[in-house]
């Protein structure tokens, strides 16, 4: 079984670029980030006709998420505990019968934080990673296999950017973001990619500007964590790098892994 992740950056101008993918890639799963719709306007019909069951958590204009998925949803959870005062659509659960089991898959966009002057953005951005943390700790104790698939806006380590020195200082490259998201993996999460490839230069997102994907000069920010259980099941991970190439394509690639079932 096929899962993958993919911040689509609006789906309206993305909507044949996904169809497209989704034909010949054919995902069982799929974790959407930035679909820039309210749920209402979200072409689920259309994505339904391809045979896929569809959840959204949208919002007018920007953030949005999504899960598409060839299994029927046994529930759906939308927007990430902690803050009820948080109106941004950044988080969705979906929870599948695998294998007589329980899986749970996330699909989430975690903040940008940028400029790390403003509180509003990098202190939310914070706030949301510490949020998360508590949520993935609480899910742990259930012990079953679950996925937390997005955008996570952080870059890992230095060999996750084409050039370190010129993302020193950026949100997505602060030391208190990069702890976050170790503190977040330390709590029994196998980081997908890394765990099958550890070569630098492996990367999700480049910029539509200053000639970024000629160029290579690209991110990793988009990643899938497993936790002990849904490990178990981990058969590989790739990035549909050839996807950037596309006519109108999203500055973010699909990343997937292969959710081996039971024999």
């Amino acid at each position: 079984m096929k899962i993958a992740t993919w911040n689509i950056n609006g789906i309206k101008a993305r909507h044949d670029v996904l169809v497209e993918w989704l034909k010949q890639a054919e995902p069982d799963i799929v974790c959407l980030q930035e679909i820039k719709s309210v749920d209402e306007a979200f072409p689920g019909s259309e994505l339904e006709a391809l045979g896929y069951n569809v959840a959204t958590h949208g919002q007018k204009g920007f953030n949005g998420v999504a899960l598409l998925s060839r299994l029927p949803f046994d529930e759906v959870n939308r927007g990430l505990a902690g803050d009820d005062a948080d109106e941004q659509a950044r988080f969705i659960e979906g929870v599948f019968s695998v294998d007589g089991q329980v899986l749970r898959v996330v699909s989430l966009y975690l903040p940008n934080g940028n400029p790390t002057n403003d509180p509003r953005k990098f202190d939310y951005k914070l706030a949301w990673m510490d949020r998360l943390q508590a949520w993935a700790t609480d899910r742990l104790t259930l012990e079953e296999p679950l996925v937390l698939a997005g955008d996570y806006n952080v870059i890992p380590q230095a060999e996750d950017c084409w050039d370190p020195a010129v993302w020193e200082g950026d949100a997505l490259f602060r030391s208190e973001t990069r702890s976050r998201f170790e503190a977040l993996k330390n709590l029994g999460f196998t980081e997908a990619l890394r765990s099958a490839n550890g070569d630098s230069g492996i990367y999700t997102f480049w910029d539509y500007q200053a000639g970024a994907w000629p160029k290579n000069h690209g991110i990793r920010i988009d990643h899938l964590l497993l936790s002990p259980e849904a490990a178990m099941h981990y058969g590989g991970c790739a990035v549909d790098k050839y996807v950037r190439d596309w006519e109108k394509p999203s500055d973010h690639v699909p990343v997937w892994i292969d959710y081996q079932l039971a024999s």
